[in-house]
């Protein structure tokens, strides 16, 4: 017999996260009746003692009916007009529906920009916490109206991971209108609801296809990557309908439990590996492979075998293994211009030969993510993996 969740029911720091789907009509307006049940669902959650912090998507939905849009705009300039109309009604609709309840709200809008400058993501930590400390319920959303497709999240629930891990969530809830991960289409019979995730393996085999909502971005996939990152932090996770709000909070064995299999990596790593995406491809060597991933060293020129891309120092790219695939991801020192001439090439000669400059790394250890390295089935893995900051460079 399935057990309560403790860790969910006991949380004293929780994110909720709600997609368009559940706080929306099908044609795009607000739906007040949904957006009330689940605030009646945070406020009991917030009286009884826990701080709740709220990722609401709809902005976009919320903007389709008064500019007499049918769907969601596919080019970024509509999209971004309707996030300026939508945005301001959903914040108003929850900031009456909370007062009902004697609760204020505070709105905070990020781009995933503020994750990745160190500022920047100090100053949404400080906003998110005094909010929490005066008594708010924060509701965070993507800043639509500005963010350019280079530096957006693309959904909200990957926003959602990265905020419990900045908040330093006990837990997380992301609501869907599927009441559970399944092992393939939950309309077709034989498809069976997976209770619990503790590792990758437990996912072997799962179709997680998006569900094609006309109105949201995200489908299974990336409430999948999104519990990845929460439990790779250390953040108990639950997927789950709307509906199912009230008892997924109440630690009810709804939905699906991803159970956390790491300790927190720092913010910046964090968005290093999910916030980002390589501006282009290093190639490396096995050698480079091995120093990189497996004893956590820096990326020097002589593991590199090609480059790929246009991209400039300071960029986050994305290191490569021999046959193509992605092993690392970390913030380049070099043009991709100047590295074709370095490769193969130990630092002491680049020294030597074309100044003192020259002998650096490619990428520092600390400016590089481990991506999903491979593991023994009977491992649990980190999904973002921060290399350690002593020692010397391959």
């Amino acid at each position: 017999m399935e057990t309560l969740r403790p860790a969910v029911a006991d949380a004293r720091r929780i994110v909720v996260k709600a997609g368009s789907s559940s706080l929306t009509t099908p044609e795009g307006t607000i739906d007040a009746g949904r957006i009330d049940a689940l605030v009646d669902v945070l406020a009991a959650r917030r009286k009884a003692g826990s701080e709740v912090v709220f990722v609401s998507s709809g902005a976009i939905a919320a903007g389709l009916g008064p500019l007499g849009l049918s769907r969601r705009p596919r080019d970024l300039a509509t999209q971004q007009a309707a996030a300026s109309v939508g945005q301001g009604q959903l914040i108003a609709r929850y900031a009456a529906s909370f007062h009902r309840h004697g609760l204020g709200v505070g709105q905070v809008l990020l781009t995933a920009d503020d994750m990745m400058r160190r500022a920047h993501h100090g100053n949404a930590q400080r906003t998110l916490r005094a909010l929490l400390r005066l008594g708010m319920v924060p509701i965070v959303n993507e800043n639509d109206t500005v963010a350019t497709d280079e530096i957006r999240f693309g959904d909200n629930d990957r926003l959602a991971a990265l905020v419990a891990h900045l908040v330093q969530a006990d837990a997380l809830v992301l609501l869907s209108d599927v009441d559970a991960l399944y092992t393939g289409d939950p309309k077709l019979p034989g498809s069976l609801r997976i209770t619990d995730v503790r590792s990758p393996a437990d996912l072997e085999g799962v179709e997680t296809g998006s569900a094609g909502s006309k109105v949201g971005t995200g489908g299974m996939v990336t409430k999948v990557e999104a519990a990845r990152i929460a439990t790779g932090a250390g953040v108990h996770t639950v997927l789950t309908s709307a509906a199912s709000a009230e008892r997924a909070l109440a630690g009810d064995p709804v939905g699906t439990y991803f159970h956390p299999n790491g300790q927190r990596p720092s913010t910046r790593m964090l968005w290093l590996a999910h916030a980002t995406t390589g501006h282009g491809k290093i190639i490396l060597d096995d050698g480079a492979v091995q120093a990189v991933v497996h004893r956590r060293k820096s990326l020097l020129p002589a593991g590199v075998t090609g480059v790929r891309g246009d991209f400039a120092a300071g960029d986050p790219v994305d290191l490569c293994d021999a046959d193509g695939r992605t092993v690392a991801r970390g913030l380049v020192h070099y043009d991709a211009a100047e590295i074709p001439e370095l490769m193969g090439r130990s630092t002491r000669w680049l020294a030597r030969e074309l100044g003192p400059e020259y002998e650096r790394e490619i990428i520092h250890r600390d400016d590089l993510v481990i991506l999903d390295p491979p593991v023994r089935r009977d491992e649990h893995t980190q999904t973002a993996q921060e290399p350690g900051r002593t020692g010397e460079g391959r």
